[in-house]
């Protein structure tokens, strides 16, 4: 048993309870706000289920457990839903999902029964049946145990009380990770106690349990061999991953129907597939969001402008100015005040900006205004117990709160979008939508009562149920938005709380951070198991937003932050801060200013390759911040890694996150070779080493035989178009990358308009050959004419030729530029730079 780390868990998860009432008029959070206490599961009151009866299904079995059924339905070869439920009750399914059941197509498979046992067998995954007592265990296509029901107690699962509980066998070599957005500084959470409850937790710690989001959803990884298990389930939720014994681990939900999918891997990437398979992948987003976003809570309308202007005169790349509350008329949404209307038009003025404004929720108590009097007239507003509109006190004061359970509300706030549209806004920041409510007595925590309801009177939905869907149609609706008046654009949704399958919506941030050393080394980890949860958009405002970094944090982190699939720098308002410290790059001086600059620089020297990775997400969930377990899970010493992660396929990224550290160990996965990224030094993988990291430097290393797509620095996304795309190549034997190229910015690759052409560099012998091959070529706009073949450590060329044509060597880097068929070698850097025209049909050799 993983004592020690049970032992931490033990006093941090301790429910802390907020002991002040907040009013829109002081909203000065002093500590983290957490729910009631958690709810236990009384194991004296445990279920002993047994099978009484079966019951053959066209894509599975029906099992009478009594007073209880079970349904085990074979979605897909390696997709299975286990339910069991009350007599009678129909089966679960969440908003969470994107393809139903009946968009499935049933795989082909086997069922034997025995005195003991019910099977079902696909062409990878055997699912065998306890009958007495009721147990289900999964294995794989050699009849390898992937995971299994604990029958040891004979109460595998069922229901205490109400609450849905399953108890899974385990041993010691198993390792979890996932369940969405979690506060801790370990990247592997065996020994956790976990709980998922949308909650505002301003300012949270790596001891905080109940954080932002809610994603209940896991992946095992035991004998090198990975599963994902669904749990889909809105009510509040908890996990014991081995915390009370090494035997065994359990998750249970303080209500709702037990319901959950089981996916087979073997892979890590097989499994996050899948699962975002069921609840749906994320769309491409518009090129401008993955460049640099700047923020504060508390600029002046003229800060807006002033601070867009000074990263242009600084020449430091930059794309988006975010809108916080201040914008609005009395933080009443759907509403501007003038001053940042005007901002907003100086800011569009100047060319590359976009604007991104925060939206919350909560509609002010205002019978003067018009979304007020709408919502209330249309019956749009959560309830009360009695029914009465449910009013509570946010930012503008005391507010309803939109019904999102409903369609027609959802279609109401996404209609009202177009008065922020209307005035240049280019993406919504969805803020408060836990639903934060500024109230913490022995009720209310922080969010409404847990016996409000959604819904309509004869079909209720509690709280206690909706809560931590809130957020997930929010985003809905706002994404509904941007199809209603910007059909032509590619949505951008930012959230801060989410369920299951919001990713095919919105991007997520780690909401309100601290600026401590604490918070930059726990970003790590939580992205890390936010991407295997699906969400590949993903960030933490960087620097920390409560309080204040000093110089030193700051550069550390926008290190790593440049780096974030979400990049942005977002502050907490003066008057909460003792410290009135800027977090612009140059707000710490012309040392951090540098530091700051570089790698921001270098994210947009690499956004070809970003770009790629994201579209990668979209078609297979892959996460673009990878843990490195996600890439070597064959390798055992990656299971436990927390402060290192892969940037994309290729780039495997260091950082230091302890104050007045300058050198660090890092770890070199088994199976690649590795090169360093700043001195060109190559490394077997299998290996640890310990690498000087001054304050400015950040560790990269990158996968020999990888091809990184990069391109000149630009000051935003869109400033010159792509007309020399550099392959930064590390040869061993084989490189080879399909490089995809479309507009960034409408949804017009969904009908197939888009180029993808497929590099190869090879070693023959005594020479290197490049080649390409167009494998789609439907986007008539790309702007590429040449490549610029760039190969690390190699040596100086006797001739380079394709064909019948030679290529000429030139004294500088400079002059193969827009200029074919040369080359240049660097003998300093031994790199050599190969200019290759875009339609090159043939071979090019370099002996």
């Amino acid at each position: 048993m993983n004592l020690s780390k049970k032992y931490l868990k033990m006093i941090a998860t301790a429910s802390i309870a907020a002991t002040i009432c907040l009013t829109a008029a002081a909203p000065n959070v002093l500590a983290v706000t957490q729910p009631e206490a958690d709810t236990p599961l009384a194991k004296e009151n445990l279920e002993k289920l047994s099978v009484q009866g079966v019951e053959r299904l066209s894509n599975g079995v029906k099992l009478d457990l009594g007073t209880n059924e079970a349904y085990i339905r074979l979605f897909d070869k390696d997709l299975v839903k286990v339910s069991v439920l009350k007599k009678g009750e129909k089966e679960f399914e969440s908003r969470g999902i994107a393809k139903k059941e009946s968009e499935w197509k049933t795989p082909k498979f086997k069922a034997n029964s025995s005195s003991d046992t019910y099977t079902l067998k696909t062409k990878e995954l055997t699912v065998e049946i306890k009958l007495k007592p009721f147990g289900v265990r999964f294995l794989d296509k050699e009849g390898n145990v992937i995971n299994e029901d604990y029958v040891n107690q004979d109460k595998t699962s069922g229901y205490e009380n109400g609450k849905p509980y399953v108890f899974k066998k385990t041993d010691d070599n198993e390792d979890f990770y996932g369940f969405g957005e979690q506060a801790g500084l370990e990247f592997n959470k065996r020994g956790d106690s976990i709980g998922m409850w949308n909650t505002d937790a301003y300012a949270y710690t790596k001891d905080t349990k109940y954080v932002y989001t809610s994603i209940p959803f896991f992946i095992g990884l035991k004998d090198k061999k990975a599963y994902g298990i669904f749990f889909d389930n809105t009510h509040r939720s908890y996990y014991e991953m081995g915390t009370e014994s090494d035997d065994y681990y359990y998750f249970y939900a303080n209500g709702g129907k037990l319901t959950y999918y089981f996916a087979y891997g073997p892979e890590i990437s097989d499994v996050v597939d899948r699962y975002t398979d069921l609840t749906g992948k994320m769309e491409a987003p518009p090129e401008w969001s993955l460049g640099l976003h700047q923020s504060k809570w508390g600029y002046t309308a003229d800060e807006i402008v002033n601070i867009a202007k000074t990263y242009r005169e600084k020449q430091i790349p930059l794309d988006t100015m975010h809108f916080d509350i201040d914008y609005m008329d009395g933080y009443r949404v759907f509403t501007w005040n003038e001053q940042y209307k005007q901002a907003l038009k100086q800011l569009k003025s100047m060319p590359g900006f976009h604007a991104i404004a925060i939206n919350d929720p909560a509609v002010k108590q205002d019978e003067n205004y018009r979304m007020y009097q709408e919502g209330t007239k249309n019956d749009y507003w959560a309830k009360n117990a009695d029914g009465s509109t449910f009013i509570g006190p946010v930012w503008p004061g005391d507010s309803a709160f939109p019904d999102f359970s409903k369609q027609e509300v959802r279609d109401w706030w996404a209609k009202n979008h177009d008065t922020l549209f209307n005035e240049g806004i280019d993406g919504i920041w969805n803020d408060m939508n836990e639903p934060a409510v500024f109230i913490d007595n022995d009720k209310m925590y922080h969010t409404l009562p847990l016996d409000a309801y959604f819904g309509t009177e004869d079909n209720k939905i509690m709280h206690t149920e909706y809560h931590n869907l809130y957020g997930h149609d929010e985003a809905d609706a706002t994404h509904k938005a941007f199809k209603i008046h910007k059909p032509e654009t590619r949505p951008f949704v930012l959230t801060r709380d989410m369920y299951a399958g919001t990713q095919r919506w919105a991007a997520l941030w780690t909401g309100d951070s601290e600026s401590n050393w604490e918070h930059l080394q726990m970003s790590i980890p939580m992205i890390s198991n936010i991407g295997l949860s699906g969400v590949s958009f993903v960030g933490t405002d960087i620097g920390g937003f409560a309080k204040r970094p000093d110089a030193e944090l700051f550069a550390r982190w926008i290190e790593v932050g440049a780096f974030y699939p979400f990049s942005r720098i977002h502050y907490d308002s003066d008057a909460k801060s003792e410290i009135k410290q800027g977090q612009e790059p140059w707000a710490f001086g012309p040392e951090v200013e540098k530091i700051s600059k570089k790698y921001i620089d270098l994210r947009y020297q690499l956004l070809p390759y970003l770009y790629n990775e994201f579209k990668e997400a979209t078609d297979s969930g892959k996460p673009v911040h990878q843990p490195l377990v996600y890439q070597f899970q064959h390798d055992e010493k990656t299971n436990d890694i927390s402060d290192q992660y892969m940037f994309g396929d290729s780039m495997m990224l260091a950082p230091v996150i302890t104050k007045g550290q300058t050198s660090r160990s890092v770890y070199l996965p088994q199976g690649v070779n590795w090169t360093d990224y700043w001195t060109g030094e190559e490394y077997k993988g299998g290996q640890t080493l310990t690498v000087d990291a001054p304050l400015g430097h950040l560790p990269i290393f990158v996968k020999k035989d990888s091809m990184i797509p990069n391109r000149d620095v630009q000051q935003y996304t869109s400033e010159k178009p792509l007309t020399n795309l550099v392959l930064d190549t590390y040869l061993d034997k084989n490189a080879s990358y399909t490089f995809y190229e479309d507009d960034g910015a409408t949804e017009d690759y969904k009908q197939g308009e888009y180029n993808e052409t497929s590099f190869e560099v090879e070693r023959k012998g005594n020479k290197i050959a490049f080649k390409q091959k167009q494998e789609v070529k439907n986007f008539k706009e790309s702007k590429l004419e040449q490549y610029t073949l760039k190969l690390n450590n190699a040596e100086k060329p006797s001739r380079i030729q394709a064909g019948n044509s030679k290529y000429q060597e030139v004294g500088s880097l400079a002059e193969t530029q827009g200029k074919t068929n040369t080359f240049f070698y660097d003998a300093k850097a031994k790199v050599l730079y190969v200019s290759i025209p875009a339609d090159e049909k043939k071979e090019v050799q370099i002996r």
